[in-house]
């Protein structure tokens, strides 16, 4: 039995207590991206170096003017967050301002497209569960090392189509 009067100690054993995870601006496994969504990730926190199979994090940074194309997600629940630039978010046909420190929740199978209306980088944090969207970046994405400039502007993969089924997206319902 628990109860707020326990001993800190008594609370979480041993066993079921969880983990620490500290990582630098650059760490992480990171991926420039293709058209229009001209920028980088960095996949940080997912199941492929933690022990926590729910959920994966990270960063993406937008350049001026790219957005990230309309999609939605069969599965997993989205979870946004701007901690600089500005931009804009249509999210199901309703267009909502992103100003730093917005914060986005977007359900499964919401259609949603983020811009970067400003004249500097756009940068989110993405929080996605369950666990997933780190593929799609590895999948579609070119390896980026920190300091490495910006590249010249490339497309999707051919095989996008096929990326987008086995990742469980949600064909755009327009553009």
């Amino acid at each position: 039995m628990f109860s707020s009067t326990m001993p800190p100690e008594d609370l979480v054993s041993d066993y079921a207590k969880g983990i620490v995870i500290a990582l630098g601006p650059e760490d992480g496994e990171s991926f420039w991206q293709p058209l229009p969504s001209t920028g980088y990730v960095i996949n940080k926190i997912n199941p492929y170096n933690s022990p926590y199979d729910a959920f994966s994090t990270g960063l993406q940074v937008l350049e001026p003017g790219a957005h990230v194309r309309r999609h939605a997600h069969e599965r997993s629940h989205e979870l946004l967050f701007c901690y600089r630039g500005t931009g804009q978010a249509d999210i199901d046909g309703e267009l909502y301002d992103v100003l730093p420190e917005t914060m986005i929740l977007i359900g499964r199978g919401v259609q949603h497209k983020v811009t970067n209306t400003g004249t500097s980088q756009m940068r989110l944090l993405w929080f996605i569960a369950p666990a997933g969207l780190e593929d799609w970046f590895r999948a579609i994405g070119r390896p980026r090392r920190p300091g490495e400039p910006l590249p010249t502007p490339f497309d999707r993969p051919a095989d996008v189509g096929m990326i987008q089924a086995q990742q469980r997206f949600i064909a755009p319902n327009k553009d």
